[in-house]
């Protein structure tokens, strides 16, 4: 059995193209309208895992682990065709990573039961807050709550998903991303060892400017590693090109895929010039591990 990452959504805070623009046609920068891989909804993923009688084939029977709620996430549910989500996972409560969050309100009334959440209240306070009718009914109201809010696991340890199709092992990781913190995560299967991964595991960073030294560490030897490159010159909260393929070279990841992109990320001039091992990310892109 494998593990598996689609990509929901790999654009910017606005997504691309943004609105507006001459004649309200959206603002590209210097992306190629005619590309489609260019058209980028806001950074979501999907962890799933095989089945180990029917493959990929029937998304009912897949353990499904999703990463922040974009406000794209109704629509980028439809076009990875996902039927359950086991768990989700939020990296941080900027709203381009939580404000689809009521999106889960199908995918609970659908699986008949409240969706576990992971959120890391001292980072991310806010999504509760603004979100609380999702967690807790309110007097008066004929709307139950849809989530179950659960406590983030600290960095470093792993909290075990069960589903249909087994185990996700997601062990999340600090991040910086300019003035307050985020969380990464790492996925393995159910005898994942994240003290020594030898060319496995998934690795995600959609959020980040600066990696403490614990975390690279945490990442030596991934197998895969989709990780923020938001544009070409450096940026005070999220990583750019030329760092972000510095980090991969000191992690010594197999493959990196780049992801949270801005309007100077042109999808065909980054295949050309990136490393074999590295590629540009473009929503529904599937990976495998």
């Amino acid at each position: 059995m494998t593990l598996r990452a689609i990509i929901l959504g790999c654009g910017s805070s606005g997504g691309i193209p943004r609105p507006g623009g001459p004649g309200g046609k959206g603002q590209w920068g210097d992306l190629d309208p005619s590309e489609p891989r260019n058209r980028r909804m806001r950074c979501s993923l999907l962890v799933q895992k095989e089945h180990p009688e029917t493959g990929w084939s029937e998304p009912e029977t897949l353990t499904t682990v999703l990463v922040d709620t974009s406000p794209d996430l109704a629509r980028q549910f439809l076009m990875a065709e996902a039927a359950r989500i086991d768990a989700v996972f939020f990296t941080h409560d900027h709203a381009d990573q939580s404000h689809g969050i009521d999106d889960l309100r199908a995918m609970a009334l659908s699986m008949r039961a409240r969706v576990p959440t992971y959120i890391d209240q001292s980072l991310s306070p806010e999504i509760v807050n603004r979100f609380r009718y999702c967690f807790e009914q309110k007097p008066g109201s004929g709307y139950p709550p849809i989530l179950e809010l659960i406590d983030m696991p600290k960095c470093g340890k792993a909290q075990i998903i069960n589903g249909p199709s087994g185990v996700i092992s997601v062990v999340p990781f600090l991040q910086h991303h300019g003035r307050i913190d985020s969380l990464g995560f790492l996925f393995g299967e159910d005898d994942f060892d994240p003290s020594n991964l030898n060319g496995r595991g998934i690795a995600y960073s959609s959020d980040t400017n600066a990696l403490p030294d614990e975390t690279f560490k945490l990442l030596d030897g991934v197998s895969l590693w989709i990780v923020d490159a938001l544009q070409r010159k450096p940026h005070p909260s999220h990583s750019h090109l030329e760092q972000t393929l510095k980090w991969l070279t000191r992690v010594d990841a197999q493959r990196g895929v780049l992801t949270n992109m801005h309007l100077d990320m042109d999808y065909a001039t980054l295949c050309d010039e990136l490393p074999e091992n590295v590629r540009p990310a473009h929503d529904g892109m599937v990976l495998t591990q």
